[in-house]
């Protein structure tokens, strides 16, 4: 047979899909690593500005560090690593090897395929106002690469999530005056970062955005209407940031018959998705003990590449062992030790 045939396709490059690439290395796997967009890093590029505190041993580090981080750690073992290609079609052969296909054309072959979706396709979801045209205004933003621009200015955030509220500190932190609006009485955040909002920014809940004004394309006032009884505020602004969440767009892998839940495939503790051969592992995964951290998700993809080695192999080992006895590192360690 012609074809290059892989023990491992993960699709997705995010934190789960990184750290599988290097776990499934340890497990001496031969691998390939499949990301829609034209760098690895996943669903954390839309913050590349934000401190992450809890990946274990790290301290505060931006995203975009620690997706350089990741990438690193990634390519440790020589993935095969192919961007800019968005799976949507997964099928099998008579001899059980699965056969994915990309958008442009490509086709991959392999023996079991790890799900690192993340979100899915994500679309941001867009300011709507009832009764305003669409309009590309200069300062409105949906995210933030550089809090430093807003030094001194006026930022009004609209929304109630962690991102939102993340962003109305940090903005602050960079020396901006932030009024966060959100349409609910309450923050669906983080207890301390919702302490710190209160702590510097003025909030107003439950408030929605009503109308926005301005001239030459840029929003000079914005108009807030109560939620509940419909009353109106006016305030003057530099800059308006939305956060209204994202759309997920899971439909490909619906498509798949891969069984889909609230918060997206649903697999079992071992992370089976109940099609042979083909496991999930971090954000686009639900299952009872699920976290929801970049932390959870290393857990998930050593979970995934585990029950993928032994769908291969079944007389293979639970798990790879530790790092610091395996024999996959010890030249490594001879040359790191050379050098210390």
């Amino acid at each position: 047979m012609s074809e290059d045939i892989y023990d491992l396709t993960i699709i997705g490059g995010g934190p789960a899909g990184m750290y599988a690439a290097f776990y499934s290395g340890i497990r001496a796997m031969k691998t390939k690593l499949i990301e829609a967009k034209p760098q690895l890093g996943g669903f954390m590029w839309r913050y590349p500005e934000k401190m992450v505190w809890d990946v274990g041993a790290v301290g505060p580090t931006r995203c975009e560090s620690l997706i350089h981080a990741l990438e690193k750690q990634a390519r440790t073992f020589d993935p095969t690593v192919v961007l800019g290609q968005e799976i949507n079609d997964l099928t099998r052969r008579e001899d059980g090897v699965l056969i994915v296909r990309s958008n442009c054309g490509a086709v991959h072959y392999t023996r079991t395929v790890l799900l690192c979706a993340g979100r899915g396709i994500t679309e941001l979801e867009k300011l709507r106002l009832e009764g305003e045209p669409q309009q590309d205004w200069n300062n409105l933003y949906y995210t933030v690469n550089d809090c430093a621009v807003f030094a001194g200015k006026h930022v009004l955030v609209s929304g109630g999530g962690n991102a939102a509220v993340d962003w109305a500190n940090d903005l602050h932190d960079h020396g901006a005056h932030v009024t966060i609006v959100h349409r609910r009485t309450q923050f669906d955040a983080l207890e301390r970062n919702i302490e710190r909002l209160y702590e510097h920014a003025a909030i107003l809940t439950p408030y929605a955005l009503h109308q926005l004004q301005g001239q030459n394309d840029d929003i000079t006032h914005v108009s807030l209407s109560h939620s509940e009884n419909g009353s109106m505020q006016q305030f003057t602004v530099d800059a308006v940031l939305i956060n209204h969440g994202y759309k997920r767009n899971y439909d490909a892998l619906q498509a798949w018959g891969l069984h889909m839940g609230d918060y997206g495939i649903i697999v079992n503790e071992s992370m089976h998705t109940g099609i042979p051969g083909v496991f999930g592992a971090g954000d686009c995964v639900s299952y009872g003990s699920k976290v929801r951290l970049i932390a959870g998700a290393f857990n998930d993809a050593v979970l995934g590449v585990n029950s993928a080695m032994r769908y291969i192999d079944p007389n293979a080992t639970k798990m790879a062992g530790v790092s610091s006895h395996h024999e996959r590192f010890r030249e490594r360690n001879l040359q790191l030790r050379s050098l210390s």
